[in-house]
């Protein structure tokens, strides 16, 4: 399906750029960020109805969109600005003790990895990096090579579903039916997930899920879902005590008093959920994201021989959607970073983890052939033309 003008006009993006960098924080279209301005504008307009009653409603109505979107209970999600808000919430109120550990891998992002650092030191725990061997082969050997991490001390898994450094899509439900056997927890971090890969909560079997509606679903900032199995709700105390916590007129679940009521906030970026799904309804995204997964695909290759290096993993969609992280060699990321929107109008990001440098693309609805192939001599002339990027 080819994505038509009118559908790449409908977003907000700034026509003199080339922009590569979706996945860092999305980007609102047109009828989305409209919405939003009009639940902002009711807001202002009377603030008392729309915080105590409307706004309430509206996030009712919101959930239950969210929660068909996901096939999982309304009851089971509540709304978080982002999925750091999400894994603090966890991380904090988790039962860890002295021994006790927590298995990620050593491709997760970051603030992720210095929440998980900060509580398991508090109590005593270890967060263990379990290394993965890069490039990936298969589902079977990712698997294989992450459980080589587990033992008796371990009390819970948290990985990403789609990692932000490399682009990778883990197959996180081979992994949640495995611990799941092994009587293990999983949280999955998927900030990428929602709308770039398909998910299920209710087959997946993740104990907690959260997912950034603001980046791939394309809601306003400040988006963002927590899902947590019952089993596991009364875990979680609130990181802000306020009018939800013992509230003298309970709803039926304390898992939304306790995270859904904050004290006073413009929640109106949760409520533009229903409008981002009927968007993406109308416009057939499961045929967008494939021309889009496809382009990404095409591409690949003839990056990573430019810059003389090996894709991450094979080009499928088993591990590679609409991210593609290029391995390149470069002194300096943060100055590539500046040159690149400076010197050429791209907007991409270059990405250090590890001791490796990542020059990641996304690509959505908007992009086109034309704006890879820009990419594509910016960085064979900076290769040509300066020491930023090195070749053997």
């Amino acid at each position: 399906m080819a994505i038509t003008e009118q559908l790449r006009n409908a977003f907000l993006i700034r026509k003199d750029l080339t922009f590569l960098n979706f996945g860092s924080f999305g980007a609102c279209p047109k009828p989305i960020f409209e919405r939003y301005q009009q639940y902002q504008l009711e807001l202002e307009q009377e603030p008392v109805l729309f915080i105590v009653k409307n706004g309430l409603d509206y996030l009712q109505q919101s959930r239950e969109a969210l929660a068909r979107f996901l096939n999982c209970a309304a009851d089971d999600l509540v709304y978080l600005v982002n999925p750091s808000h999400a894994v603090n919430l966890v991380a904090k109120n988790f039962p860890l003790k002295a021994g006790d550990e927590v298995l990620t891998t050593n491709l997760e992002y970051g603030a992720c990895d210095r929440t998980w650092d900060y509580y398991c030191a508090q109590a005593g725990a270890i967060y263990k990096k379990q290394p993965i061997t890069l490039p990936l082969t298969t589902n079977e050997a990712f698997v294989e090579d992450f459980f080589k991490g587990v033992n008796n001390r371990t009390k819970l898994i948290f990985i990403s579903h789609i990692t932000s450094a490399t682009g990778l899509r883990f197959p996180i439900e081979a992994i949640c039916a495995k611990a799941k056997a092994m009587g293990i927890p999983t949280f999955i971090d998927g900030a990428h997930g929602p709308a770039q890969a398909p998910i299920n909560l209710s087959s997946l079997g993740a104990d907690i899920y959260t997912g950034a509606c603001h980046k791939w679903m394309m809601t306003p900032k400040g988006s963002t879902f927590l899902y947590v199995h019952k089993s596991f709700q009364r875990m979680l105390d609130p990181l802000v005590i306020s009018w939800g916590f013992n509230s003298t007129t309970p709803s039926h679940s304390s898992f939304l008093d306790y995270h859904q009521t904050q004290g006073t906030r413009d929640f109106s970026a949760f409520l533009c959920i229903p409008k981002a799904i009927e968007f993406m309804v109308q416009n057939n995204w499961h045929e967008v994201a494939k021309t889009c997964r496809e382009m990404v695909h095409h591409n690949a290759n003839r990056f990573c021989e430019l810059v003389q290096s090996t894709p991450l993993a094979p080009i499928s969609n088993d591990f590679i959607l609409q991210l593609f992280s290029i391995p390149i060699k470069t002194k300096d990321p943060l100055l590539l970073k500046q040159v690149l929107f400076d010197q050429y109008k791209i907007e991409i990001p270059v990405m250090p983890h590890g001791d490796q440098v990542y020059l990641r693309y996304s690509i959505q609805a908007f992009n086109t052939q034309a704006d890879l192939d820009i990419l594509y001599d910016a960085v064979a002339d900076i290769i040509q033309t300066t020491q930023l990027i090195q070749v053997d």
